[in-house]
């Protein structure tokens, strides 16, 4: 399985590649980012965005796209900004035929270091430990985004199982557990 994780933004987007083809822990094929020039216009910076995950999709053909779902920043403008670029990233997954699962930031360092709360530095700590890598992804974009493809590695795609409570209700009412 090849899983494509990326870390969205206008001016960075980060981004890495796991393959995972023997049992254990994946192996990191490739990270780096996707940069636009501050100056351009937004349009144009989207249009960067987009061809660059077109052309990581085309290179790698992943089975999977791990996307970092949105943070809510104080500043609505940025969440905003943020929410154009996913969307030209999604867009590249979908005209590939490639699922596109999304996380939350908290969800992504829950997975990796096991606390929602960690640092960067705890992230870029255990991505080191966890992929044997001689040293960090950089720059830190790209750790990001190897982070989110680590994420679904490691089954948080996994749905959530139902409670002992939730099966009983449902075989109250008749239906399949």
């Amino acid at each position: 399985m090849i899983i494509l994780g990326i870390d969205p933004g206008t001016a960075v987007t980060g981004y890495g590649v796991l393959r995972g083809d023997r049992p254990g822990m994946p192996a990191l094929v490739e990270c780096g980012v996707i940069r636009t020039r501050a100056r351009d216009p937004l349009p144009a910076r989207l249009a960067e965005i987009h061809e660059g995950v077109q052309e990581l999709i085309a290179r790698h053909r992943p089975d999977v796209l791990s996307l970092e779902d949105v943070f809510f920043s104080k500043n609505v403008r940025t969440t905003v900004v943020l929410g154009h670029a996913r969307g030209v990233i999604m867009l590249a997954a979908q005209q590939a035929g490639v699922p596109v699962h999304e996380f939350p930031p908290a969800e992504i360092k829950k997975a990796v270091v096991g606390t929602g709360a960690a640092s960067k530095e705890q992230v870029q700590f255990m991505l080191v430990r966890l992929l044997r890598l001689k040293s960090v992804p950089t720059p830190s974009d790209a750790a990001d985004g190897v982070a989110a493809a680590l994420t679904y590695a490691l089954g948080a795609h996994v749905p959530r199982l139902p409670s002992t409570a939730e099966l009983r209700a449902r075989a109250a009412r008749g239906l399949p557990r």
